[in-house]
């Protein structure tokens, strides 16, 4: 393991680009205004459209009449549940239609869609829908959900198509277990522990809150879909638009514009089938882009839960046996990951630390609410928060220091995790020592008067999204290197420089002369999606072997140019040169219309899919993620302020260690992390999608829902720690996701550790700590 420090920018090389802090090439148009979004698409002849949506979260369609909004002037087609009755869902369970049918399970579902000459005549069109609505009872509170008396919101769940079947029931979307031990291992370790310690977490929502909103423009042309997309996974919606509108994906092409902002959200179809449809309807261009209202009403947020831990631990603090019962909310219907990542909440909390026995349970649960899905780190912030805020809790009742009770218990090279998978190479103790040296534990710094100051330590295992991908490199006529890939640039630069700096290295040409065409489903090979850190990984790794592949093609057709062996030759910047004699060279273009006479053009695919670990198969039930692909190491340092006054928690310092494999470009890596620990101390402290009582998103707008700004983040402490990866490009590992799944836990850690007592709930609002504070009191 090697560390680095935070690196100088330094100039485009011509060689050696792997390791470089380059510029990003798009930064200077995001900068300035330049970049064209989807929300700045315009086409000629282009309608705009706009959504019916419910206003109940639970009722029967009594009546829809759509005929007033047809004839108004302006109005060219409109749309219902009666054009799109196919069912779908985020790969597993199909249960989702594009409008709602006979039944409404959600505030903000979609009832009906409109297109218009004018924004305001397709506005006034909504208003001429007639529609009667019966009220049914919402179902709401995630234990109301899973009782046995609860009314269910797909009563017809079991007809729903998945491909697994036994792992759910009723309003459970998901069954997920993991145990490990028999009852006998069970019973001895409860009767054998020195403590036994109970404990309830409960997370809100937390919204995305990109920049850019959901948008999209779609036009019907000889048969085929066209689709102009903000969207961080443009295969995703080509195949989920095609499976709702009842078409083969072959039907649906999906371009992508420059992304504002995805962080999760944008990994599924959205709003693209009703503009489709509007698009066939009508015979012209529709655009369709949601209201910063409908965004946080109806695009998937990260999910709600309630956590309840139990654990069994020596005198010493060593865990014996830890069981756990969590339940997540899926909202109305599986459109978004949660069911895929039902798996998730187990390895999270089983991935880190030692954990003989284990009975993790995780149940996906409908509610009356809108459907919930990815957001960086799925599954791991809240989990993570419960369990180290529980750790905690354990530390104090047996009277052990706070960091000396993970450091019994975390992992060590060698050791196997929850699930049987070993950890070849563990550095969770280097991580550890890295934030030591940089923030001392046993460093005390006396409190601002009147105010109480706290700190915490969290240390981390997280995964690499092993998804697939596939890339195509080719040597242009000018000598340039063009990167064909559907992996999707939405803001991270791991294609904008991570994939581009591995194509250079591999070929050795200037990072200047390799280029990345921006993503279309038509001319690019499947790719998994922005999504999980896998970007460098899995789509840097396919871009990695097509250009060795190139490689060999282009010395291959030098060497007949320069009559010498292939041996003997390197590709240096734009020429290839015998190696030792730089005057014996061909530029590249020169390959290029050399080749072009003979073997024919030069390019080369590359496809990559991490292969899984080994694991204990025996102990995993229903998880569709069983495994932590790519495993890397973090630890998180804070130490905080609370005012007992007003309960205002002021972040007074941030340290982290974090585990890139490789760092291909180290100043997007500062990039990623800061921006994730931004994001973790909204979720540990400000932000929460307020949902009523009867379901809906009370947030309409950026005022009520608070996000963090620069004031509330601190300057951050990084250690780079270099620890690479054999399957991964050039050693690196997934980098922008880690750094924001500690972060709630180490700032709730440090509060607790300021006012004595375990806090249970995020986020840590003034409202909520002064009520901790009283609490503890009585």
């Amino acid at each position: 393991m090697t560390a680095l420090s935070e690196p100088a920018a330094r100039a485009v090389p011509a060689s050696g680009a792997v390791g470089r802090s380059i510029p990003r090439p798009d930064a200077d148009a995001k900068v300035r205004g330049a970049a064209v979004y989807t929300v700045d698409l315009a086409e000629a002849g282009m309608l705009h459209a706009a959504v019916l949506r419910a206003e109940l979260s639970a009722a029967r369609i009594i009546r829809l009449d759509t005929s007033a909004a047809a004839g108004l002037p302006g109005v060219h087609a409109v749309v219902t549940g009666a054009d799109a009755p196919a069912l779908s869902g985020m790969l597993v369970v199909k249960d989702q239609t594009v409008f709602a049918i006979d039944i409404v399970r959600y505030a903000g579902e979609p009832i009906a869609a409109v297109a218009a000459e004018t924004p305001e005549q397709a506005a006034a069109a909504l208003a001429a829908i007639e529609l009667e609505l019966e009220p049914l009872d919402p179902v709401v509170d995630l234990d109301a959900a899973v009782a046995p008396d609860a009314r269910l919101i797909h009563p017809g769940w079991a007809d729903y198509a998945a491909p697994v079947d036994g792992f759910r029931s009723g309003n459970v979307a998901w069954d997920a277990r993991l145990e490990k031990g028999t009852d006998e291992e069970w019973n001895a370790a409860f009767a054998a522990a020195h403590r036994v310690v109970s404990d309830e977490f409960r997370v809100p929502r937390q919204h995305q809150t990109p920049l850019e909103p959901h948008a999209c423009v779609a036009r019907y042309t000889t048969g085929r879909y066209t689709v102009h997309t903000s969207t961080q996974f443009p295969h995703s919606v080509r195949s989920r638009t095609a499976e709702l509108l009842g078409i083969r994906p072959s039907a649906v092409r999906v371009l992508v514009p420059t992304v504002g902002g995805g962080f999760g959200g944008k990994l599924d179809a959205m709003l693209e089938p009703m503009a489709c449809l509007l698009a066939r309807r009508s015979g012209r261009p529709v655009r369709l882009v949601n209201s910063r209202a409908e965004e946080l009403a109806t695009a998937g947020p990260r999910e709600n839960a309630v956590l309840r831990l139990r654990t069994a631990v020596d005198a010493e603090g060593r865990i014996l046996a830890q069981e756990a019962d969590v339940l997540t909310d899926n909202g109305a219907n599986s459109s978004g990951e949660t069911v895929i990542c039902a798996g998730l909440p187990a390895l999270a909390l089983g991935s880190t630390y030692r954990i003989p026995l284990a009975r993790y349970r995780t149940r996906v649960v409908y509610t009356n609410t809108a459907p919930t899905a990815a957001f960086r780190g799925v599954g791991g912030p809240y989990v993570v928060f419960a369990q180290e805020s529980h750790l905690d809790h354990v530390a104090r009742e047996l009277g052990v220091d706070r960091r000396e009770l993970r450091l019994r218990n975390v992992l060590r090279a060698g050791e196997a995790m929850v699930n049987g998978q070993a950890l070849d190479d563990p550095i969770l103790v280097e991580a550890l020592e890295s934030v030591e040296r940089r923030a001392p534990w046993d460093r005390e710094r006396p409190a601002t008067p009147g105010k109480l100051r706290g700190k915490a330590v969290v240390p981390l295992t997280w995964l690499t999204n092993p998804g697939p991908g596939e890339a195509s490199v080719s040597l242009s006529d000018d000598g340039t290197v063009l990167v064909t890939t559907a992996a999707t640039e939405i803001g991270t630069g791991a294609v904008q420089t991570g994939v581009r700096q591995i194509v250079a290295e591999r070929l050795g040409v200037h990072v200047d002369d390799v280029l990345v065409s921006t993503p279309d489903t038509d001319a690019a090979g499947f790719d998994n999606g922005a999504q999980g850190s896998r970007t460098t990984y899995g789509a840097g790794n396919a871009a990695g072997q097509a250009a060795g592949e190139l490689r060999e093609q282009i010395l291959r057709t030098a060497a007949g140019m320069l009559e010498a062996a292939e041996t003997d030759l390197e590709i240096a910047g734009d020429v290839v040169q015998v190696a030792g004699s730089p005057g014996a060279s061909v530029t590249l273009a020169a390959v290029s219309a050399a080749a072009m006479f003979s073997s024919g053009p030069l390019s080369a695919t590359g496809r990559f899919v991490a292969q899984p670990p080994e694991f204990d198969a025996g102990c995993v039930i229903g998880g569709l993620f069983s495994t932590i692909n790519a495993t890397s190491s973090h630890a998180h340092a804070a130490e905080v302020e609370v005012d007992p006054d007003t309960g205002e928690v002021t972040v007074l310092s941030y340290v982290v260690a974090q585990d890139v494999g490789r760092a291909i470009n180290p100043a997007m890596v500062v990039g990623q992390v800061n921006g994730a620990v931004a994001q973790g101390i909204g979720y540990a402290l400000y932000e929460d999608l307020r949902l009523g009582p009867d379901g809906r998103v009370l947030d309409r707008n950026l005022e009520t829902y608070r996000i963090p700004t620069a004031p509330d983040v601190p300057p951050i402490d990084l250690e780079i720690l270099e620890n690479p990866l054999p399957t991964g490009p050039y050693g690196a590992k997934g980098v922008a996701e880690p750094p924001i799944v500690p972060v709630a836990a180490v700032l709730a850690c440090a509060v607790s550790d300021a006012i004595g007592v375990t806090v249970t709930d995020l986020p840590l609002s003034p409202f909520a700590v002064l009520a901790a504070l009283r609490a503890n009191r009585r």
